[in-house]
This record gives C-alpha cells, sequence and structure tokens, in this order.
C-alpha cells in the first residue's frame, strides 16, 4: 500500500491545476491518478476535424502559466493539449503521475480519518485527502435510436472520433447541432459527397470573430508581460459583461440576440433554411454556441440541415418522422454528454458506509460550493456540481476553487496540529450545504436557464445541476477563504463540532 497527504483523481485542466496550486504552497506529498496514457482530459479525448474552444486562449489558460504564444485567438485542440503537456513540464509533474491508473473505488475510515483508493489492477493507496478533478464532460451521451444494430456503417460519437476514418467522397449524417457539431460540419462538408445534419433544436450562433495572432503580437505580449495581462483581463471583463444576459439583464439579451439574429440573416439568405435555423427560445437558455463558419457550411449544396426527428436507423441511413431516408456510409453522433447527472465508474463509500452516487442519484448532484459535501469528509470536488459556466472559462473557476482548497488544507492543519491529531477531518454540515444548495436554486429561478426550454444543464427531474447561477468575480470572493463555522472538525472516531 502507497502512503500520500493528498491524492488527485484526473489529469486534465482541473487536476494539473491543483498539483501545480499545491506545489506553490510548498504540498508535495501528493500524487495524480490518470486513467489514460497522457494529460490533457477533454482535450486529449476530443480529436474531430475542427476541434477548439469557444473561449479565448488567453483567458482559457492557467493565470499562472500565461503563454505569450497563443497562435490565434481561439486555439485549436492540439495547441491546448500542447499547452497542458508543457505546463506538466514546467512545474515537473511527470514525477507525481500515475498514468494508465483509474480509480474505481474510494473509502473513508473513521478509524483513521484517511481514504483509501483502489484502481482498477487493485492497487491500493491510503491518503488524507482526496481531490477529485474528473470533470463533467466525460461521458459521452448517445441516443438509443432503433435500428442502431442494423446499420452497415461506421457510426462514433464526436468525442471517441475514428481516426482510421476517411469520410472523404463518403454520404455522412450527422446527429446534433450543438458545440461540436459546429465545428464538425465546416470541417468535414468540403471533402464528404454529402453531409445530413439532423437538428432537434435550433442553437444560437454568435459571431467567432477568430484570428490569427501575428509574430509581432506575440512577441510583444512575451516582452510586455503587463500587456498580456491586460488583454486576459479585458477579455475576462467582456465576458463578465456578456454574463448579464443570462442573469435577467433583458437589455443586454436583447442586444445579444439582434447580433445572433444579423450573423444569421447574413448568412443564411435563403428563407426556408434561415427559419429551420432560428431559435425558438430565450438567447442562453441553452448553450450559446460560436461561429463564422458553421451557417455558410449550410448553405453548401452538399449539405441538408434537416429538422424532422428520426425515427430509426436503417441498414442503409436513417428514416426520419416524415418518412424521408436519408442515406448515409458514416453516423456521427454529436449529441454532447451526460452533465447534469454526474455517472462514472468511481464508488465512493463515505461515513457510515454512505454511496455519494447512489445519494445524487437520488436528490442530483449537491455540494457546498460545488467542492465539499456532507458525509464525504476530506473529499474535494473541482468542476463540481452548480460550478459550470455559460459565459466565460471554467479555468478562472477552477483557480476559485483551489483557492477555496488550499484554505480548507490550511484549516485542516491547525486544527490537527492543534489537536496533536494529523488524522483530522473537516466534514461540512449538513446544514450549511442544505441551505446552500437551496439558495442556488431559488437564484437559479430568476436565470434564463429557467425560461422553459430543455437543456442538458438541467437532470431528469428539471433540476439544474450544472450551472453558477451568477457572474464568476462573485464566486471568486466567496470561495476566497473557508468559513470554518460551517465545518464539523472529527478525528479517528471522535466527532466534535467546532
Amino acid at each position: 500500500m502507497t502512503n500520500v497527504d493528498i491524492a488527485i483523481i484526473g489529469a486534465g485542466f482541473a487536476g494539473l491545476g491543483a498539483a501545480i496550486r499545491l506545489k506553490q504552497s510548498g504540498r508535495d506529498s501528493f500524487v495524480i491518478f490518470e486513467r489514460a496514457a497522457a494529460v490533457g482530459g477533454t482535450w486529449r479525448d476530443n480529436v474531430y476535424p475542427g476541434c477548439a474552444c469557444d473561449v479565448p486562449s488567453h483567458l482559457y489558460s492557467f493565470s499562472f502559466a500565461p503563454n505569450p504564444n497563443w497562435s490565434r485567438k481561439y486555439s485549436p485542440q492540439p495547441e491546448i493539449l500542447d499547452y497542458l503537456k508543457n505546463v506538466v513540464q514546467q512545474f515537473d509533474l511527470e514525477p507525481q503521475i500515475r498514468y494508465n491508473t483509474e480509480i474505481i473505488r474510494t473509502e473513508f475510515s473513521e478509524e483513521t480519518g484517511r481514504w483509501t483508493l483502489t484502481d482498477r489492477a487493485g492497487n491500493v493507496t491510503n491518503a488524507r485527502v482526496v481531490i477529485g478533478a474528473i470533470g463533467p464532460l466525460n461521458r459521452p451521451s448517445v441516443p438509443k435510436l432503433p435500428g442502431m444494430d442494423t446499420f452497415a456503417g461506421q457510426v462514433f460519437h464526436s468525442s471517441e472520433w475514428d481516426t482510421s476514418a476517411d469520410l472523404a467522397g463518403k454520404r455522412v449524417a450527422v446527429v446534433g447541432t450543438g458545440a461540436s457539431a459546429i465545428q464538425i460540419v465546416p470541417a468535414i462538408a468540403p471533402v464528404v459527397e454529402h453531409l445530413t445534419v439532423f437538428q432537434r433544436t435550433a442553437p444560437y450562433v454568435m459571431p467567432r470573430r477568430d484570428a490569427a495572432l501575428s509574430a509581432g503580437i506575440r512577441g510583444l505580449f512575451s516582452t510586455i508581460p503587463a500587456l498580456r495581462q491586460t488583454y486576459r483581463t479585458g477579455i475576462y471583463w467582456m465576458n463578465e459583461l456578456s454574463g448579464l444576459s443570462f442573469l435577467g439583464n433583458k437589455t443586454i439579451r436583447r442586444i445579444a440576440t439582434a447580433i445572433a439574429r444579423k450573423h444569421r440573416e447574413a448568412a443564411l439568405k435563403d428563407p426556408v433554411l434561415r427559419q429551420k435555423a432560428t431559435p425558438a427560445y430565450e438567447l442562453g437558455c441553452k448553450r450559446v454556441l460560436v461561429s463564422d463558419d458553421y451557417f455558410p457550411a449550410l448553405t453548401r449544396p452538399n449539405v441538408e440541415l434537416v429538422t424532422n426527428a428520426i425515427d430509426r436507423v436503417t441498414p442503409i441511413g436513417i428514416l426520419d418522422k416524415a418518412g424521408q431516408e436519408h442515406p448515409a456510409d458514416a453516423i456521427i453522433f454529436s449529441t454532447g454528454f451526460v452533465a447534469a447527472d454526474i455517472i462514472c465508474d468511481l464508488h465512493i463509500t463515505g461515513r457510515s458506509g454512505r454511496f455519494l452516487l447512489d445519494e445524487w442519484a437520488k436528490t442530483g448532484p449537491e455540494a457546498h460550493f460545488g467542492i465539499t459535501v456532507s458525509g464525504y469528509p476530506n473529499m474535494l470536488f473541482l468542476v463540481g456540481p452548480n460550478t459550470g459556466l455559460g459565459h466565460t472559462s471554467i479555468v478562472h473557476m477552477i483557480e476559485s476553487q483551489m483557492n477555496y482548497v488550499l484554505s480548507y488544507l490550511d484549516l485542516l492543519d491547525k486544527v490537527g496540529s492543534g489537536q496533536s491529531r494529523p488524522d483530522a477531518f473537516l466534514d461540512v454540515k449538513p446544514n450549511a450545504q442544505t441551505a446552500y444548495n437551496l439558495d442556488i436554486q431559488e437564484r437559479m429561478k430568476t436565470t434564463v436557464w429557467a425560461s422553459g426550454c430543455q437543456s442538458w444543464y438541467m437532470n431528469e427531474q428539471g433540476k439544474n445541476t450544472t450551472l453558477w447561477p451568477d457572474l464568476t468575480v462573485t464566486y471568486r470572493k466567496a470561495t476566497r477563504q473557508i468559513n470554518a463555522e460551517e465545518y464539523e472538525v472529527g478525528w479517528s472516531g471522535v466527532t466534535s463540532l467546532q
């Protein structure tokens, strides 16, 4: 059995960011468990054509690890993955990463005040603290369509792209018009024989206004850090301003809706196609997308946008509810992820034999600030329930959460040393967690996400367990320091309220 102070599960943005901040705070006794053979998380797994971030790269990166050499305003997937690999080297994290190690069970012992982690190979690690950095976008959502087993061609999800697939000259069906679809469609439309795009709900698409960053600009960013920081700060506050449209500011929402409408009308001259691509809900209720080339791709003679619902899959294609069959040699599901209900192979057992995922299946995922869960002491989540965003960089939220985690660890060390008990643990009080989550759901009622549409932000019961219902500056302030009064202190089977 291996013993460490802190175990981090996942080596994506959240896990690597946690490791760096731990190192910077002088905490070196940690290990990162990564189920794959490389770091990167979603940016390692998503390799579909056209894959890129929809947040400008100078903001979608760590504030403590700036990159002055981003090639574009919105960098493509390979460049983001390279950034994460470079971060590993820059902060010498490689020796503390355990690749091809999937943690499938974590169990808390009140007798020892520690967690026991077991990987799929049966190896066991003992840790005082566990940081779960799995993230929500790792379980593809694939609709169960009748007849799938009869289809003679290739089938795969966008996040599990078959790199051996040659789509040139083929008839391809893309199911879905979400964030990945609007990147895939323009990328493959020029090479396929025919592309059929199946749309259930029209998305709002804002102009991307992407552009290359010249060597001169990159040179200035490299030699004048203050200029680079000013650029990043400007992006941040522009995004925060746009976030007000989701929180009830009707003026900003009207402006954003008008921008999206003009963008759509400028690209889609055909009134029938334009009507098909026009959303029938409030901007922001579903994820707002950014693209300069999606609408133009829909106007290509070899591209067809189908709004009829899918009836079933046939051996040669897809049959829609109107009775029309659309031939296809390949079907690509661009249908997103299961985000509102946390589903994974990790079994988490807390105090008194409680099972976290069973509890979340009943109530919907809940946590205090999306980080700690009552009954599961010394376990902290990054990008946990209700910490997702609709308007800006999740990396900013991760850094806020790490401020809270470090404050938590400082308090844990303090109570442990004060009692001369290194096995101390902190458990958020049930009433604090309940009050927090009731407030989150109450605040959600005035946001655009409660305006009536169905989205992946909500679970099957209609509860929004995904998003933070405020600006990120508010979350940063709220998580700057832990409130000790909200936590119960315990050690080795003895628990006291403090």
